[in-house]
C-alpha cells in the first residue's frame, strides 16, 4: 500500500475515496479516527489515502485531475418562459 495523498479534511478524504471508487481503484482513508485529538496531535498530515501498489499511478492520475478541475462557466438564463418561478 502506497499513501498517494494527503487530504485537507475528512470531506475532502471521503470524496476522493468515493471518486476513485467510482474509477475502478480501492483507496483507504487513514488517520479518520486520530481527528478527535486534535488539540493534542498536529493539525495537519493525519489524514492519508492509500491505494494497492498496482492502482497507485492510476490514482495519483485521478487525483491530478480532480486537483486541476475548474468551474464551468454558468450563464443565466435570459428567457424563463415554462419556468415556474418561485
Amino acid at each position: 500500500m502506497l499513501r498517494i495523498y494527503e487530504p485537507a479534511d475528512l470531506l475532502e478524504a471521503e470524496l476522493l475515496v468515493a471518486m476513485l471508487a467510482s474509477e475502478g481503484v480501492t483507496a483507504h482513508l487513514s488517520g479518520q479516527h486520530l481527528l478527535g485529538a486534535v488539540g493534542e496531535l498536529p493539525v495537519s498530515g493525519l489524514l492519508g489515502l492509500l491505494v494497492a501498489d498496482v492502482q497507485a499511478e492510476r490514482a495519483q492520475q485521478l487525483i491530478t485531475g480532480y486537483n486541476a478541475a475548474q468551474p464551468l462557466d454558468f450563464e443565466p438564463p435570459t428567457d424563463f418562459s415554462g419556468e415556474l418561478l418561485c
